[in-house]
């Protein structure tokens, strides 16, 4: 690449985002101006010489990705876009933080062109980044031949402080490194300032230092408020090492150009009108004038997305040309990029026979992974250290590594997490958002709690990943209530557009990884046993699929008991006991709540039909289950340690205890007397 070359309407260019950035902020009278106005020379030199993106074509497979892990600093992001030709316009920069509008107060990558990963919750944003550049290596090492780099682009990223002080990106960033991800170049505005004030108070570590023992590329520019040349060389630099992430640390002053710049005033708090009209005669503006864009700032950024355009154009002429020389991975390619599933993978799904063997459902998990791996290649997956006990690996898988380790190659997919689960989480949003992989990780069910902020941010964003959560109750017994999730299916269930999957066999995991692997705008977590399970009499895919059915019917039901999971046998069992005793009683195997609820309601009623009660049994917490049940059964309090069926007879969780329960339940509204309603039938 050429030297900097400075150009006549830079320092117009970096004033009109600071300008926008103190009107955009002061008319919603809510957000953050300060990172904005310190950051613009950073993402003028970023934006103006190096990303390779075509805001008319935002989707455009090999764009460079852009992340603004600091997400609170979006009015730089917005304007940024704005000025690019994105589907943004004025208008919406002026509904900032207004309901319905296209600038909410953190980035939406579901919601606004342009947007790549949705960020705010500090420290996502950047390991979102490492996920997408492991998907780029992924990608290139998977597609590109000799002549035709298909798959070349850069992970940019920006973070701040408060991104560093967060886990998860210590989490993500040491991952990184480890893994040579040389298409990361992460740009840090080092503006010592958070919300309590100068970061003197609570972060005083040696960042160069950190980051040069994870493994990265680090850099230092002195003047990030003036110095355009430093910067543009710094990336020039990243560019060039090919075998580590980079980081930039840039040395910024907060709220550049307000008479309260550098000090926390300016970073959550609208600039005063009286420091606008100063900050816009400082800079040579109009203090009349608001929203003020001149001629030759929209010129330059124009020529950013012509530059854009014409890479995307000579792309889709080497695709072409690829198409020719090489068919196969050509439609490979494309329909992965489509996100289109390949045909027929769903006949691979194992198909189980009441009486077949018994086994845990992470078992059964591991069985339908064997069986449709080779026919989903997109499937790229991996487990937080405990892949022998997830059982997430394929015989024949290749690890995710840098080739220089001998431990893999950047076309495996398998990838060896580590002890990170939040920052597996996060890495996986980032794959998911890059396209042409379906990314999936194990753990045990109780450490997805490590990484709830990563699970809230993949439905937030509609990310199509899969969690592989084993060990999923007090049936993992001697570990003992520090690993028994007892909260955790509610917390999980309570999130929008997600589905928690708690299949009760072999025939219900293949539902489960059947509808998670169709769902592609909704994660998915498996909740899967460590004990054994049988194949349950009347369980099918067709069934399980629908998220709840009737697994074992009768006429003139005395009683309903409805469950999940492990306890589903033990429902049956209890059954099988209450039948003697002359009362009939239906099991309703609900596998998946949130799937079910989508049902049409005609369906719903037909499971929840009126007439009895309803009694759910479930080894987890109760609340929710009142949602489909009249009574219910489960752990008040913390699991226990011991054999898992000495800790199930513990809690009662056994079938003749469940018939016991059964029968007062069935006294107890035959003594009440009137008309039993289905649990699922309510006004609103």
């Amino acid at each position: 690449m050429s030297s900097f070359q400075k150009e006549a309407d830079d320092e117009k260019c970096i004033n009109t985002i600071r300008t926008l950035a103190a009107d955009v902020v002061a008319k919603s009278n809510s957000g953050h101006p300060g990172a904005p106005m310190g950051m613009a020379p950073i993402a003028h030199v970023l934006f103006s010489r190096f990303m390779i993106a075509n805001p008319k074509s935002s989707k455009w497979y090999n764009r460079d990705r852009f992340v603004l892990s600091n997400g609170h600093a979006c009015a730089l992001h917005y304007i940024l876009l704005h000025l690019l030709g994105y589907k943004l316009s004025m208008d919406d920069l002026k509904a900032f933080r207004q309901v319905d509008s296209l600038t909410p107060g953190h980035p939406e990558s579901s919601h606004t062109d342009g947007i790549e990963v949705t960020t705010g919750p500090l420290g996502q944003g950047i390991s979102n980044a490492v996920g997408l550049a492991a998907a780029q290596a992924h990608m290139a090492a998977t597609f590109n031949k000799e002549g035709f780099d298909l798959v070349t682009n850069h992970t940019y990223a920006f973070l701040g402080d408060g991104c560093l002080q967060e886990g998860v990106a210590s989490e993500a960033c040491s991952l990184a490194g480890h893994l040579q991800l040389g298409n990361l170049i992460a740009l840090y505005d080092d503006n010592h300032i958070t919300i309590d004030g100068e970061t003197d108070v609570s972060f005083t570590e040696d960042v160069v230092k950190r980051f040069e023992a994870y493994g990265w590329h680090v850099q230092v520019v002195k003047d990030g408020d003036n110095d355009l040349e430093s910067i543009y060389n710094a990336i020039v630099e990243a560019q060039k090492v090919k075998d580590k992430p980079s980081l930039i640390k840039v040395h910024t002053t907060i709220g550049y150009g307000s008479a309260k710049q550098g000090t926390e005033s300016v970073h959550g708090s609208p600039l005063k009108a009286d420091d606008i009209v100063n900050v816009k005669k400082k800079f040579g503006f109009d203090p009349e004038q608001k929203f003020y864009v001149p001629d030759e700032v929209y010129a330059r950024y124009n020529a950013i997305g012509v530059r854009g355009a014409e890479a995307e154009a000579k792309w889709e002429a080497l695709l072409s040309q690829y198409a020719q020389k090489y068919p196969e991975e050509h439609k490979e390619l494309t329909r992965r990029i489509k996100g289109d599933l390949p045909e027929g993978w769903e006949k691979k799904l194992p198909v189980y026979k009441p009486g077949e063997k018994n086994a845990a459902s992470r078992k059964y998990s591991e069985i339908v992974l064997q069986a449709i791996s080779s026919s989903i290649p997109e499937l790229v997956g991996g487990s937080a250290d405990l892949t022998g006990s997830n059982l997430t690996r394929v015989k024949e898988a290749v690890d995710f590594q840098p080739p220089s380790t001998k431990l893999g190659s950047y076309a495996g997919r398998y990838i060896r997490y580590g002890v990170r689960e939040h920052g597996m989480g996060a890495v996986m949003n980032g794959l998911a958002a890059y396209g042409g992989i379906i990314p999936f990780g194990g753990t045990f069910l109780n450490f997805v709690s490590y990484a709830a902020g990563a699970v809230r941010l993949s439905a937030l964003s509609q990310h199509h990943v899969i969690w592989v959560a084993t060990h999923d109750s007090i049936g993992l017994g001697e570990d003992g209530p520090t690993h028994q999730p007892i909260e955790t299916a509610i917390h999980l269930r309570a999130i929008p557009n997600l589905h928690f999957w708690r299949p009760a066999d072999g025939n219900e995991t293949s539902a489960a990884y059947l509808f998670a692997l169709q769902a592609k705008g909704t994660p998915s977590v498996l909740s899967l046993s460590r004990q054994t399970l049988p194949n349950l009499e009347n369980s099918t895919i067709e069934h399980a699929v629908k998220g709840g059915y009737v697994l074992h019917d009768v006429e003139g039901e005395n009683l309903n008991i409805v469950s999940t999971g492990s306890e589903v046998q033990i429902a049956v069992a209890a059954a099988e006991i209450l039948a003697k005793e002359g009362i009939k009683t239906r099991v309703i195997s609900l596998p998946c709540w949130e799937v079910f609820d989508a049902q049409p309601k005609e369906y719903q009623l037909e499971v929840f039909r009126s007439g009895a009660p309803y009694l759910s049994l479930e080894a987890y917490t109760t609340v929710g289950w009142q949602k489909y049940s009249h009574e219910q059964y489960g752990l008040a309090a913390w699991g226990a340690s011991g054999p898992y069926d000495k800790v199930y007879e513990k809690f009662g969780l056994t079938g003749p205890n469940i018939a016991a329960v059964g029968k007062k339940v069935v006294d107890y509204y035959q003594k009440k007397g009137g008309e039993v309603i289905s649990p699922i039938l309510h006004a609103i």
